[in-house]
């Protein structure tokens, strides 16, 4: 394989001890970058963030010719297993650029916008991003205890929505009370029947933490109360549903209704 533009670098120990090091939260912001691994992730994520360097097999390499790289490792299976975070590598493995966002909040006044109030879990974040990637919503304001977007768990599981969905962490409260004459939803268990409301096709919907849903200071502040039925209504069911399905239902509902208008 040639390529003038390409510099290969051996895959050295060093490397391998970097990569690895991006687990932890502290390296990922002092370099700011993340990691991404797989052949449909990497490629989605090489059209939009600027990358560090890459590291392949041959295979992967031989399909993909004229890269936006310039520092590539050629490696074996082996190889690349060592310097995989994944069970099962899966051929390619690369380190992005963090982008940085400005946070607009008058993009609340004219889309619909999603607000995370203290996800913990990665991979419930990284589908919340699939999930608004779908839906076409465009950003996400995150409360600062949540999650960090660039966590691996939560890239692997954006499937790719990361490059088209923009995270803001932010004081939600702050961001709140901020908000002029915008409906803000939220969830709960005392809400209005989601499917007999109307909802508008702009403003913010606030989802809560896995286990305590939205905190006070946020529910304080949120003027729509909505409440996802389930069916039939008298039956004995699960206590909750899990914040990223949640997410999903409420978000297909706001959906449909613009669909309709």
């Amino acid at each position: 394989m040639s390529n003038d533009n390409i510099q290969f670098m051996a895959l050295s120990k060093n490397r391998i001890k970097y990569i690895h090091s991006l687990e932890l939260k502290k390296n990922r912001k002092a370099e700011k970058v993340f990691l991404a691994e797989g052949p449909k992730l990497v490629n989605d994520l090489l059209e939009h963030f600027p990358c560090r360097f890459l590291v392949a097999t041959t295979d992967w390499l031989s399909q993909h010719l004229h890269l936006p790289v310039k520092d590539v490792s050629e490696v074996s299976d082996e190889e690349l297993s060592r310097a995989s975070l994944l069970k099962t590598p899966q051929q390619v493995l690369a380190v992005f650029e963090q982008p940085e966002y400005e946070t607009d909040i008058s993009v609340i006044n004219q889309s619909l916008c999603l607000a995370l109030d203290d996800i913990q879990d990665p991979g419930n974040l990284g589908t919340i991003i699939r999930l608004a990637d779908w839906f076409g919503i465009e950003h996400i304001f995150c409360s600062p205890n949540t999650v960090d977007v660039y966590n691996p768990k939560t890239v692997q599981a954006t499937m790719g929505g990361i490059a088209r969905v923009k995270l803001h962490y932010t004081s939600l409260p702050v961001l709140i009370r901020s908000l002029e004459n915008i409906p803000v939803y939220g969830t709960f268990l005392n809400g209005e029947n989601m499917y007999t409301q109307q909802l508008s096709s702009n403003g913010l919907i606030v989802m809560g933490n896995e286990g305590n849903g939205v905190g006070k200071e946020v529910e304080q502040l949120i003027n729509r109360k909505l409440y996802i039925p389930n069916y039939p209504v008298e039956r004995e069911t699960s206590e909750s549903l899990n914040v990223a399905i949640a997410t999903a239902v409420v978000c297909a509902e706001f959906r449909r209704q613009a669909a309709l208008l």
